[in-house]
């Protein structure tokens, strides 16, 4: 058993069957993420409220890859982790474990946040269906001291085939095909609070470069143009993009 008095984060373990602490935790200033403050906005408050003891809703990140959905809820973690708040990590491919997980903190005087990065689900994968009595729908209460917090490139979590939009027809094996889709799309419908992420403008990626190269003293629009066409060889505009652009230039440039 873990001793959450001491330790702020865990991840699931499926060798051992069990939560495993992590002592090195990759803490993430919210000041450094730039260019979403409405996201910010948006999770501070509705986490805010678990810790205060009011309604709070699960949530779902989902959007362009590399635009900070994952950076937000590590950052969000740091924010209050001195409040009481505890970091739960658990895989897409592993929420057959936690209702097991929800059973041993439920009674502790700690609030937790599920992490689930980069949840989604392909054709034929059936482990959402673990995760969808514990958002809403099972005969025992949800805890008011756990909530979950998904990143996803997908609104809906599931990979949506054309199929799924043709109807009925008389070579589907499944009958009643319009209700097996509608089980998919409610998986996303019992997370509260969805916060989207969209890849930016070339300005606001700039920005991101900037705040990285803050130290810089050189010209600003040879470091500019560096950017730019990194960023168009990665065919991305992303603050993940503007990171690893510093981190390549960084040694030859500051």
């Amino acid at each position: 058993m873990i001793d959450w008095s001491l330790i702020h984060a865990a991840v699931f373990r499926r060798k051992t069957g069990a939560l495993k602490a992590v002592h090195e935790i990759d803490f993430v200033d919210l000041d450094n993420l730039i260019g979403m403050e409405k996201q910010k906005e948006q999770l501070i408050a509705n986490t805010q409220n678990f810790i205060d003891g009011k309604e709070a809703n699960n949530a779902i990140l989902w959007g362009a890859r590399g635009c900070g959905k994952s950076s937000l809820v590590k950052a969000v973690f740091t924010k209050f982790h001195n409040e009481g708040l505890r970091l739960i990590e658990l895989r897409s491919d592993e929420l057959e474990f936690m209702v097991d997980i929800i059973d041993e903190v439920r009674r502790t005087n700690y609030k937790f946040i599920i992490y689930c990065d980069d949840l989604s689900f392909e054709a034929g994968d059936t482990n959402y269906k673990f995760l969808k009595p514990i958002l809403e729908g099972s005969i025992e209460k949800a805890p008011k001291n756990v909530l979950i917090y998904a990143t996803s490139n997908r609104r809906h979590l599931i990979s949506e085939l054309k199929s799924d939009n043709e109807g009925t027809n008389v070579t589907s094996d499944e009958i009643h095909y319009a209700e097996s889709v509608d089980e998919k799309i409610s998986l996303s419908d019992r997370f509260g609070l969805w916060i989207s992420f969209y890849q930016g403008s070339f300005a606001d990626y700039l920005k991101i470069v900037d705040f990285y190269f803050k130290d810089y003293t050189g010209d600003r629009q040879m470091l500019h143009e560096l950017a730019k066409n990194y960023s168009a060889l990665r065919a991305s505009r992303s603050g993940r993009t503007a990171k690893q652009f510093y981190l390549s230039y960084k040694e030859k440039l500051l």
